[in-house]
């Protein structure tokens, strides 16, 4: 069967998996009476509570006698691992723009790995039945990125649709009829080229994805590259170097039939398939027949930027609500996360009770870690870091993000005035319609930690902010941190409402009355910019003698409970996240009040010197 095979491109929120939806539900896919799931290609429980694609996956369709290899990439640059791979499996891109909001940082960055490896991008814009779409404007905003990005004349030269992935339909121009999506498989079929592939020569593949099965152990996706696998039939594994991995055979072939994978027998060169029978193989690396001693060309991937610190849980309340509670534990999650997220490296710290996991920025990490506390682990998060490097001159270089925000004109002052107290540098600013701006700002990564809580009170919750890794460049001093100390309980216990409510006049609270607490746990935010220690044990003294006046209505403010990124954002330096299966508390790192002024007073000395 003649194949071809696409990836789609979109930015977060702009519609690619529901138009995926549709392309599954057209093609005949689905019988008549079959109940699919909505965005049917977001399986992972988290991606569909937040609405974002974090894994690539693979699914196919059949339009008139050709079989569509359709690969679904995340919009997120934090999951940027996944895309840049993915490009070495597919001939040909559909980049998903939607009307109104057009062309962003997101788009920007897979259209760019895409565009350097030569591959012929459609363009479909997507939701032109919004009240605010402006699609010819649109059209030229991506005819400029392309060019922005170096395309070719050829890639310049790209067709355009008009359609709209809810509604099912797509159209060559606005005045067209609106149907159906067969103007966009037709054009799958005629612009996107046929795999190049010799199907008489040696079997390599490329593996692009990995996962684990319980039943058949590790499951590798890519395309063959060349000739044909067999089931049962001998391969080996070679390094991105050369360097031979394993030597075994495949016992499974699985092929892309709509959202399953079907066992086949044998699968051509072009196909994209998953194997298993290896245990060594990763992402990157090369399966081919034992003759064959060159492995395939990998793709680089960007390295990470940003690191936190994963360690046991050591608080009093540890071992309570998870059953993964030990460094060993901990460290085997990591070691088989890296292994699959070719984005994420762990390193182990002297002390071996500790783990240094680097990734693409706070949202990869608090994925990974909100996975782990669903799978049962208890663990402490430091504060992230980022990771510098040193320059040709021996200068101190750290990673810098392009930053673009989309406001409404009288948030825009507040935007670049706390910007530019991160140390952002406005490069562009212009307006976007409709009474916004579009603001553009290089900041660095440090810089941007814990500010979007900041960004959404700012713009009172209408701004929209995407960032994407630019440049490695100098130093560029000191950033203040937060403004503001925090409470912390001097006892163990349970929170009772009349210490909390007390407390309400030192700064808003964070837990609620009946919560268990422990000395060293921050339990509120102090309105002043040093940390206190309070008692939210103290209950109301009873006597036998009636009070004259009426007796106080204990009525406690809503608290600031914090979700899992916002908390990895809130902290300081000497303070950790503890995250449980049920609970995510904040910490000091140093419980004992007494241990944090000696560490204070040491700092001081060392500064001092």
């Amino acid at each position: 069967m003649d194949i071809r095979n696409v990836a789609i491109i979109a930015h977060v929120d702009h519609g690619k998996t529901t138009l995926v939806d549709q392309l599954l539900k057209q093609s005949g896919t689905f019988r008549a009476n079959q109940q699919v799931a909505e965005r049917a290609m977001d399986s992972n429980d988290l991606e569909r509570e937040r609405g974002i694609t974090i894994l690539a996956k693979c699914t196919s369709v059949v339009w008139k006698d050709v079989r569509i290899n359709i690969v679904d990439t995340p919009g997120h640059a934090d999951f940027g691992g996944e895309v840049e791979r993915i490009m070495s499996m597919v001939d040909g891109v559909v980049v998903l723009v939607d009307a109104a909001e057009g062309a962003m940082p997101q788009t920007k960055f897979v259209t760019m790995k895409a565009l350097a490896r030569g591959l012929r991008p459609i363009v479909v814009i997507n939701k032109v039945d919004r009240s605010d779409a402006r699609a010819h404007e649109v059209h030229d905003e991506v005819f400029d990125l392309f060019a922005a990005l170096d395309a070719t004349d050829e890639q310049l030269d790209f067709p355009t649709l008009f359609a709209s992935g809810r509604s099912g339909w797509a159209a060559e121009s606005m005045e067209a009829p609106r149907e159906n999506l067969d103007p966009l498989f037709d054009l799958i079929l005629r612009h996107v080229p046929p795999p190049v592939a010799d199907k008489t020569g040696q079997f390599k593949m490329l593996a692009t994805t990995l996962e684990y099965d319980p039943y058949v152990g590790r499951i590798l996706t890519g395309r063959i590259h060349t000739g044909v696998a067999k089931v049962n039939m001998a391969v080996k594994a070679l390094s991105r170097d050369g360097k031979l991995i394993e030597e075994g055979r495949l016992t499974k072939l699985l092929a892309f039939r709509g959202l399953d994978r079907v066992p086949v027998e044998t699968a051509e060169a072009g196909d994209i398939v998953a194997i298993a029978g290896l245990t060594g193989p990763t992402v990157a690396d090369t399966i081919c027949e034992p003759a064959v001693v060159e492995p395939i060309a990998a793709q680089p991937i960007d390295p990470p930027t940003l690191v936190m610190t994963f360690s046991v849980n050591d608080s009093p309340l540890a071992g309570r609500e998870g059953t993964k509670i030990t460094s060993r534990m901990i460290r085997d999650r990591l070691m088989r996360e890296a292994e699959g997220n070719v984005a994420i490296r762990v390193r182990e710290t002297e002390s071996g009770e500790a783990y240094e996991v680097a990734g693409r920025g706070e949202l990869q990490l608090g994925v990974l870690i909100e996975t782990m506390r669903r799978e049962g682990f208890e663990l402490s998060v430091g504060r992230p870091r980022v990771l510098l490097k040193t320059g040709e001159n021996g200068e101190k270089l750290e990673p810098i993000e392009e930053v673009q925000v989309d406001v409404d004109e009288q948030h825009s002052g507040i935007v670049v005035e706390t910007l530019g107290k991160r140390r952002g540098e406005m490069t562009d600013m212009r307006p976007s319609g409709g009474g916004k701006v579009r603001l553009t700002f290089l900041v660095p990564s440090r810089g941007l930690i814990g500010y979007h809580g900041q960004f959404l009170s700012d713009t009172r919750g209408t701004g929209i902010m995407n960032k994407i890794f630019h440049s490695y460049q100098p130093w560029k001093g000191p950033i203040d941190g937060r403004h503001t100390g925090v409470l912390i309980s001097n006892a163990d216990g349970v929170a009772v409402a009349y210490a909390l409510w007390n407390l309400e006049d030192r700064g808003p609270m964070m837990i609620t009355s009946g919560v268990p607490v422990y000395e060293g746990m921050i339990i509120g935010e102090h309105t002043r910019d040093n940390d206190l220690e309070v008692n939210p044990l103290k209950a109301k003294k009873l006597t036998n003698i009636r009070a004259a006046g009426k007796d106080e209505n204990v009525v406690l403010q809503t608290p600031k409970i914090l979700s899992l990124e916002q908390a990895i954002a809130y902290i300081a330096d000497d303070e950790l996240v503890e995250v449980t299966p049920k609970s995510i508390r904040l910490r000091k790192k140093l419980l004992d009040p007494n241990a944090r002024k000696r560490a204070e007073k040491i700092a001081e000395a060392e500064a001092g010197a």
